[in-house]
């Protein structure tokens, strides 16, 4: 079976052709049939097994690599939605080498682990290739199998103990919620403030892990259960919290983290200083692919993932010079040692125990270089001031935390790194009608953390619901 077409992009999705992101390729290929199952027959299908123990959303691993191995597809697809929905892109985007893929007992045996994030991407692509089509209603179904056969994943009708619920913010805890609650019988309605769905999976996931328009199949894979989704709708300019809290039975946050984080130094504001995640979502939804031609010699400061990925993308699009710099030593990086490993291959070099200590521009105003000191314990150290010579200059240092949105609804709390407080097993804030989840409660952890919080905040709403209707 050759490989997985890819869904319908530019404007059959609201994308536009020739996006710069375009020219990142897939970094890990969907695997064909054969590879799939000579990969799956190798999984030992261990009883107690650790790589679920290291999923955040407890997929049944072994079950799904069995049905794999037994040309089972659409079952192992099944048993991956059960406890993801998202499975499609959390295939793609998880960092597996440090969750289920780390904890594979061939690892203690020093042989190479089971492939178990491209096994969920083939499983999942395969089964929902045809709903880049119209997907039958009543749920999300392979049309191309019999038309007899009970959808992957489906809503449940209406009942007396249905409720509504308004979901802010179109990301992956939103989308996994509204998802779940479709198949307790629930209505959903997604407001996103932006004119496209999917939260960072469209607009910050790295291409050669996930493209826009592949963001975009699984939000139409979502939409497909009945969820309801407004998009240039934001609450506090267009509908108000109170309104919503009249109008639905609750309400759930997943409303991810806020602008980049400044570096407030010297000629910051001006040309060829970007926030990375702006940067990176320009050049995922609009930049077109000629548009990289002037990224010359690139400087990107921080050392978390956002900050290798920018990097890594910089010089995969043929930047001249690729240079991070990080305030402490390597041990200290938040980035995972397997993803920084991949951007040095790339070409990518570190500047560890370094601080930038102001932009350096000519009489013009235009960008020539970055001052750098040498640091100790993060801090500048007066004296050690040189220049490093660039074009561009990506600050991934972080997210600011969106505490208006808080104002909307009385009784959630906003913690002392400025997010939700939200009980974390099932999403509760300190209003009994709303629900947090996602980033903006854990401060920016991984797709797959915001899937499991969106689905454990959809069960606990159902059985607070059926317990109260059955009282």
């Amino acid at each position: 079976m050759p490989d997985t077409p890819r869904p319908a992009s530019g404007p059959a999705r609201g994308l536009p052709e020739g996006r710069l992101e375009s020219r990142l390729p897939d970094a890990k290929p969907t695997y064909t049939e054969a590879e799939a199952r000579a990969e799956a027959e190798r999984c030992l299908y261990c009883v107690d097994a650790p790589c679920i123990k290291a999923c955040p959303t407890e997929i049944d691993i072994p079950t799904f690599i069995k049905k794999i191995a037994s040309g089972n597809v659409r079952g192992a697809a099944r048993t991956i939605f059960e406890q993801n929905v998202l499975g499609y892109s959390c295939a793609r985007v998880c960092p597996v080498e440090v969750l289920c893929v780390g904890d594979c007992v061939y690892n203690g045996w020093h042989r190479a682990p089971i492939q178990i994030g491209r096994l969920q991407r083939y499983a999942t692509e395969t089964a929902t290739a045809a709903t880049a089509g119209p997907p039958r209603s009543g749920g999300v179904v392979d049309t191309a199998t019999s038309g007899s056969q009970a959808p992957l994943f489906a809503a449940q009708t209406r009942s007396d103990y249905s409720k509504r619920v308004a979901l802010i913010g179109a990301g992956p805890a939103s989308l996994a919620c509204a998802a779940y609650l479709r198949t307790l019988g629930h209505e959903a309605t997604i407001f996103e403030k932006r004119a496209v769905p999917g939260g960072l999976n469209t607009t910050g996931i790295a291409p050669y892990k996930l493209h826009a328009e592949d963001a975009l199949h699984e939000v139409e894979w979502v939409r497909a259960l009945g969820v309801d989704i407004r998009t240039g709708v934001e609450v506090g300019r267009d509908v108000v919290g109170s309104q919503l809290l009249a109008d639905y039975d609750a309400v759930f946050l997943g409303v991810g983290l806020g602008a980049d984080t400044r570096l407030h130094i010297p000629n910051e504001d001006g040309p060829g200083v970007h926030g990375a995640t702006a940067w990176i979502e320009e050049m995922k939804l609009a930049r077109a692919a000629n548009g990289a031609s002037d990224l010359g010699r690139v400087v990107i400061v921080g050392g978390g993932n956002t900050a290798i990925d920018i990097a890594r993308e910089c010089a995969m699009l043929g930047a001249s010079d690729v240079a991070m710099v990080y305030r402490r030593g390597p041990e200290a990086m938040s980035g995972y040692v397997h993803e920084m490993e991949a951007a040095r291959k790339v070409g990518v070099r570190l500047l560890s125990n370094a601080v930038p200590v102001a932009v350096l521009r000519d009489g013009h105003g235009k960008l020539r270089a970055l001052q750098i000191a040498k640091s100790e314990a993060g801090k500048p150290v007066a004296g050690t001031e040189y220049e490093l010579a660039c074009d561009f200059v990506g600050v991934a240092i972080g997210q600011s935390k969106l505490h208006t949105i808080t104002t909307q609804f009385p009784g959630v709390q906003i913690d002392t790194r400025g997010c939700i407080v939200a009980d974390p097993k099932t999403g509760r804030t300190g209003n009994p009608k709303v629900y947090s989840g996602g980033d903006c409660i854990n401060g920016g952890k991984e797709v797959v953390n915001a899937v499991a919080d969106g689905r454990n905040a959809a069960h606990d709403m159902h059985a607070r619901w059926t317990a109260h209707a059955s009282a």
